[in-house]
């Protein structure tokens, strides 16, 4: 199988790469990150125009690529560019999930998503669900033609930014059955839904989102009821495919400054990259981020394949990703000395947010097991 990326694909990471060295510099991240919003509506309308939403969606959607290479190579740029904007929590997830069980009504968000006009956002996580996509303890009532949702949901990115949030919601069943998950399109300003706010450590923002008593149109399911668990898997997938490029863009980003700056200081009158012991721990990193690129492509490839074949390879991805990811972090750190900590250079923001990376969407530990049972499946 051949993976060498299309010319449309390599003129697109071109151009997004370029766009961010000349316009999302560390400060320009630096101050979008403090400021009460956590993402900037100009880069967002920016990144719109040129075209890099409409990336991750098809042509059927509105978009023009929308495949596992598509979002592989923009999360890429995304992740060498530390990038903040709702490019996972709107375009991917959320959009996701719009895309693949919305009506005409609901599918026609997509439009506003991709011009960058709309925000949504995934509020699928609860704090006991320990990462797995059938644990949901909110509940939704069926009353005459309304549904009443209940309960909390952990950590919704951009949670206070999004106009709507897509929300899971049992109901029928116990709160680990598979069956009886639904999925609503709620308005942010539906009466009801309330929300704590809080940046991250990686630079982003997130929200506790609580609905109590939340009436919502039969309208707003999306999807089937009590049918969603498929949809939440289709979207989630394509978020971790979308972390793990992330990830790797930000792993070359951090290799390339640990190499310079091991060619660069000197000590005892020679480059400390001279010295055996340094080059040993650096070249096991090379070794380790050229099997993180593998196991993306991978995924990548096992995008739209069967269920089993799809989701094992996800999970590989996502565990290896994790437990490479923070070894680059640790490493890289480690290399660079007491420089590597410092607010003003950018190795220590991407060490964060590749840690963080392997806490979104389930964490190593969660993939091995998930990878391990779909094996005995």
């Amino acid at each position: 199988m051949n993976f060498t990326h299309t010319e449309d694909r390599r003129m697109l990471a071109d151009s997004l790469d370029r766009y961010l060295a000349e316009q999302y510099s560390l400060d320009v991240r630096h101050k979008i990150s403090a400021s009460s919003q956590g993402y900037s509506p100009v880069q967002w309308a920016k990144f719109a125009e040129l075209g890099i939403i409409g990336a991750l969606f098809t042509e059927a959607q509105g978009g023009f690529g929308g495949d596992g290479f598509d979002l592989a190579v923009v999360f890429e740029s995304l992740g060498r560019g530390l990038v903040v904007e709702p490019f996972l929590a709107s375009a991917v997830l959320a959009g996701s999930a719009l895309a693949h069980a919305g009506n005409d009504a609901q599918q026609a968000l997509l439009a506003s998503l991709i011009d960058g006009s709309h925000i949504a956002t995934l509020a699928h996580e609860e704090a006991n669900a320990h990462y797995a996509l059938n644990r949901v303890s909110t509940r939704a009532t069926r009353d005459g033609e309304h549904y009443v949702v209940d309960g909390a949901k952990a950590v919704v990115a951009l949670g206070d930014q999004a106009q709507s949030v897509i929300v899971s919601a049992r109901s029928s069943g116990d709160v680990a059955d598979e069956d009886g998950i639904s999925l609503f399109v709620v308005p942010a300003d539906t009466p009801g839904l309330s929300l704590r706010a809080y940046p991250t450590i990686d630079g982003s923002r997130a929200a506790e989102v609580t609905f109590t008593q939340v009436r919502v149109p039969a309208s707003a399911l999306l999807g089937q009821e009590g049918h969603g668990l498929a949809t939440l898997e289709h979207a989630v997938g394509r978020g971790i495919l979308a972390l793990c490029a992330e990830s790797l863009g930000a792993m070359e980003v951090t290799k390339k400054q640990t190499i310079d700056y091991l060619q660069t200081r000197q000590q005892f009158g020679k480059a400390i990259g001279s010295f055996q012991a340094l080059q040993h721990r650096m070249a096991d990193v090379l070794l380790e981020i050229e099997q993180a690129r593998s196991a993306v492509i991978n995924a990548a490839a096992a995008l739209d394949a069967d269920r089993r074949t799809r989701e094992r390879a996800l999970s590989a991805a996502k565990y290896s990703i994790g437990r490479i990811g923070t070894l680059v972090a640790e490493e890289c750190i480690q290399l660079h000395g007491g420089i590597g900590m410092t607010w003003e250079y950018s190795m220590p923001h991407y060490a964060k947010r590749l840690v963080m990376i392997d806490h979104q969407l389930g964490d190593e530990d969660h993939h091995l097991a998930r990878f391990i049972a779909l094996g005995q499946a």
